[in-house]
């Protein structure tokens, strides 16, 4: 890919997908302010197994249609051509390369995280304890990549950390089994621990497979909201897992001092929306 290409393709946010992908937020939490609430403090995680019972209007953790053979097509108008779709680990992960957000593709002022890119060979996971760590590529996984990017603190408004990842399922069934499963999460782990420091609390999740709810851009999404809970700082959290056949797209944006909901809503809606482009560009589909 040249670079005269990555311009046409990520020159412009998609807007009409970004603002569809938006609604499904609003729906789920509303747009509220992104005040600097305090926190009590974290409290202990659901145990494994509670099941809380999902937001009005969620649909059951159960795989969507494209879940009825491993090579099914792709249910959106998109068609990606056979030969590009990753089947060996290295093309695999050259997608995931070229498609998650590198930090100034985020906006103006975004730079690198310290810990700017996950460990290759790792895919994230939420163990038994409610808390997120990295472990080998499961079965099912061809490459998965997480980039780490922040906006530093200015003009009155807190440090913004936002993380883009791709990863690269072996068939359609293993993606959208994943859809699935991160559905669930919330249900068993109303509160899950990021770091040793940071929390994410209050979660809901629903999911607007392709048709629904305005979805005209990808074969199913989730999308969760909660609260973003970090020393005595309590924010908004977004969370928006988005699936094109193999490929999931995911983006997490952690809210800060002086953001709206709004503003964080925009922000993750946006670099979905990019995101897919960038996975149907590298497909080689026709949309």
């Amino acid at each position: 890919m040249d670079d005269e290409n990555a311009v046409v393709r990520r020159g412009t946010w998609p807007w009409r997908v970004a603002a569809s992908v938006a609604a499904a937020a609003v729906m789920l939490g509303g747009c509220g302010s992104g005040d600097d609430d305090k926190a009590a403090g974290p409290s202990p995680s659901a145990p494994s197994g509670s099941a809380t019972a999902p937001p009005s209007g969620s649909p059951a953790a159960t795989p969507s249609a494209s879940s009825s053979g491993g090579d099914a097509p792709s249910l959106t108008p998109f068609q990606a051509d056979p030969a590009k779709v990753p089947g060996t680990k290295s093309r695999a992960e050259a997608l995931a390369e070229a498609v998650a957000l590198e930090p100034q593709e985020w906006g103006a002022g975004f730079r690198a995280q310290q810990s700017a890119v996950s460990t290759p060979g790792t895919f994230a996971v939420l163990d038994e304890q409610c808390r997120w760590e990295r472990g080998a590529l499961p079965e099912g996984v061809l490459a998965s990549l997480t980039r780490y990017s922040e906006l530093p603190a200015t003009g009155g408004k807190g440090e913004l950390k936002v993380s883009a990842a791709v990863t690269v399922h072996t068939t359609v069934r293993d993606a959208d089994e994943r859809l699935a499963s991160t559905l669930e999460e919330p249900l068993r782990c109303r509160q899950q621990q990021v770091r040793a420091d940071e929390w994410i609390a209050e979660l809901q999740s629903t999911a607007t497979p392709y048709g629904q709810g305005g979805n005209d851009y990808a074969d199913d999404q989730v999308v969760e909201i909660g609260k973003y809970l970090t020393g005595n700082s309590r924010q908004s959290y977004f969370w928006f897992v988005t699936r094109l056949g193999t490929v999931t797209v995911t983006v997490s944006v952690k809210g800060a001092k002086g953001y709206s909901d709004k503003e964080l809503n925009v922000y993750a809606s946006g670099a979905t929306a990019t995101m897919l482009e960038s996975a149907k560009f590298e497909l080689g589909g026709d949309n």
